[in-house]
């Protein structure tokens, strides 16, 4: 799942190599992942506009285009931006593409297909689903540590649960919300009612350190390549059986709530189950 790292990384690429570009074609290969909600015929209707800027909010990701138009992309578990020459093979996984000026092309491509697209008027960006429900942007809008205990109090469950929900933060996904809590010491599936004033300090000071160092070693390992998905640096995530690299036991790894979770047992003790 892009979560708010890679969308940020993505963003700046495509400021930096689109933005200013006019669209010179289009088309839509999976009309199922795109919904047209700014016109009849999208195709037609995207033709001839300029790319004004890039925005994210969240786990989404914007371009907002000219004659009041924003593309809306809420890319989900596997949906990924592709900027490339048109002679590069298309995937199977693509669901719609845009022809740009300098003779580049962006592609959205889904493996499963989970993730939406919505082509809209810009002042009614409210027509999104789930766009505007979000909390406040965890890299943009991150709430000083009073606001952040007050917020907190505001759900229930266990914490990892709490992470991932956007009205909380918008833009932490299954992967960082491993990494900050395993960088905060606290045990995933511990109740957010549970946490003591220490754990949900060393949690507000976790999440922007986690992030900004993603998005640092991004930019260095993704370069130009917006669709390609890196997660070998992150410490706990996707590591299951290896090492935990501050105390070297066993990263453990737990299916549960539809997500897999993984976490070290020694650095983030804890109970799965209460009698």
């Amino acid at each position: 799942m892009p979560e708010a790292p890679d969308l940020e990384v993505i963003k700046d690429v495509l400021n930096r190599r689109v933005r200013g570009q006019a669209i010179t074609g289009a088309r839509v290969l999976k009309p199922l992942e795109l919904r047209v909600l700014a016109s009849d015929d999208f195709v037609s209707d995207v033709a001839g506009r300029s790319v004004l800027d890039f925005t994210r909010r969240g786990k989404f990701l914007m371009a907002d285009l000219s004659g009041d138009r924003t593309l809306v992309i809420n890319p989900m578990l596997t949906g990924a931006v592709q900027l490339c020459p048109p002679s590069t093979r298309i995937a199977k996984r693509t669901s719609f593409l845009l022809d740009l000026a300098d003779g580049n092309q962006l592609r959205y491509l889904d493996d499963t297909q989970m993730g939406m697209a919505y082509y809209l008027h810009t002042s009614r960006l409210e027509e999104a689903p789930r766009l505007a429900e979000q909390g406040p942007d965890v890299l943009d809008e991150y709430p000083a540590l009073p606001e952040f205990r007050e917020r907190l109090r505001r759900f229930q469950g266990e914490i990892k649960g709490v992470l991932t929900r956007g009205r909380f933060l918008a833009g932490i996904g299954n992967a960082y919300a491993d990494e900050t809590l395993f960088a905060a010491g606290i045990f995933p599936f511990k109740k957010r009612s549970a946490l003591s004033d220490s754990e949900t300090a060393r949690l507000h000071e976790a999440i922007p350190a986690v992030l900004n160092h993603a998005i640092a070693t991004l930019r260095k390992r993704m370069g130009d390549e917006t669709h390609v998905k890196v997660r070998d640096f992150l410490a706990v995530h996707g590591k299951s059986g290896g090492p935990c690299p501050r105390c070297g036991g066993p990263i453990t790894n737990i299916g549960a709530n539809r997500r897999l979770t993984n976490f070290c047992r020694r650095c983030q003790p804890g109970l799965l189950l209460r009698n």
